[in-house]
């Protein structure tokens, strides 16, 4: 827990936004207004919660500037307040310091590069050839492949599994249970029996991206799999071979990307959505949770669809009246306007 106390003036000295009240109130610690206590910094995101103000018990509050006289409390006023609250949260709670150094119990291969100023906890492997960088720290348990290439100031949580040849960028974070680059799903019908496809591409993470809990990511068949500079994924995502997420997209927990597919940049994916493979997602896409994507979206928008499953064949034909459906409703409404005029002429 955070123990060091910063006062408003010194927040907003770091973040922007103006001060309402005594400048000088320090806080340690952030909190929601309902379970905020003394020392602690609450924020208010949605007007539904306004009424909460006048029962924290927080020191201070983040707030835009359209309540900006909801509350006499110290006040931060900034134009996002989730955004200032997010970077006043990492600020209070700032990830604990790297430790340089190499552990006793960790294996480094032959001709791999760790930076002296690199942390690689116990039990830690590191193939041949590979390469750590500067600032980044390596949790017990870890395993890097072969040739693999981990940018500065990445942070590996423990039982990360990176294979050869695959690269990670720079301040990314990778939680537990994380793969990256296993073998795509890749097999051809031979005579009865499948036949493996060597998975031959890598794996590509780049800078500033944050993948959740035993998130997976596969490496290409041929070409690389690709996940471009920001992006977030949550907890329990399968993003298959050869894919391509662009940059700053979000994905949450249990979606899955299959092979060969490109998602733009900017995009939101909703949980538990689904992606099948050879299809383009554009720029600014959203997705709503749930939903199956089965073919390419050409045009930034919000696409949602559930329906319940049936025989395929059947499920096929129902889907295609589904997208005419408000074309025939309209051509319904026009059939009764018609209708009724003709029962009126003949009465």
């Amino acid at each position: 827990m955070n123990s060091i106390a910063y006062s408003l003036q010194e927040i907003v000295a770091q973040f922007g936004g103006r001060i309402e009240g005594n400048a000088s109130t320090k806080v340690h610690q952030i909190a929601t207004l309902d379970s905020a206590s003394e020392g602690h910094i609450a924020f208010l995101t949605n007007s539904k919660y306004r009424k909460q103000l006048e029962s924290t018990h927080a020191s201070a509050i983040i707030l835009a500037e359209t309540d900006a006289d909801s509350t006499l409390l110290p006040r931060i006023i900034c134009a996002n307040p989730y955004s200032y609250f997010a970077k006043v949260s990492a600020f209070l709670n700032p990830l604990p310091s790297v430790k340089a150094g190499i552990h006793a119990n960790a294996f480094i291969g032959k001709g791999a590069k760790v930076s002296p100023h690199a942390q690689i906890d116990e039990f830690v492997s590191i193939g041949e050839g590979a390469i750590i960088g500067s600032g980044t720290v390596i949790m017990a348990g870890c395993s890097i492949g072969a040739n693999a290439k981990i940018g500065k100031n990445t942070r590996l949580y423990p039982r990360v599994v990176v294979y050869h040849n695959c690269i990670v960028g720079n301040n990314t974070i990778i939680h537990s249970g994380v793969v990256i680059g296993a073998d795509g799903f890749g097999i051809a019908m031979d005579e009865g029996a499948w036949l493996k496809i060597p998975q031959i591409g890598r794996a590509i993470i780049g800078n500033n991206v944050e993948i959740g809990a035993n998130t997976t990511i596969d490496r290409g068949a041929l070409d690389d799999t690709v996940i471009e500079d920001g992006v977030k994924l949550d907890n329990l995502i399968q993003i298959a071979h050869n894919v391509r997420i662009g940059s700053h997209t979000a994905i949450a927990g249990c979606a899955g990307i299959a092979g060969s597919t490109t998602v733009g940049s900017y995009c939101r994916i909703g949980g538990s959505a689904g992606i099948v493979g050879h299809v383009t997602i554009a720029d600014g896409v959203e997705i709503s949770p749930f939903t199956m994507i089965s073919k390419s979206l050409r045009e930034k928008g919000t696409y949602s669809g559930m329906n319940p499953f049936s025989e395929k064949d059947k499920w096929l034909k129902n889907t295609a009246h589904l997208r005419h459906l408000d074309d025939m409703a309209t051509r319904i409404k026009n059939l009764e306007k018609e209708l009724e005029a003709l029962n009126r002429r003949e009465s």
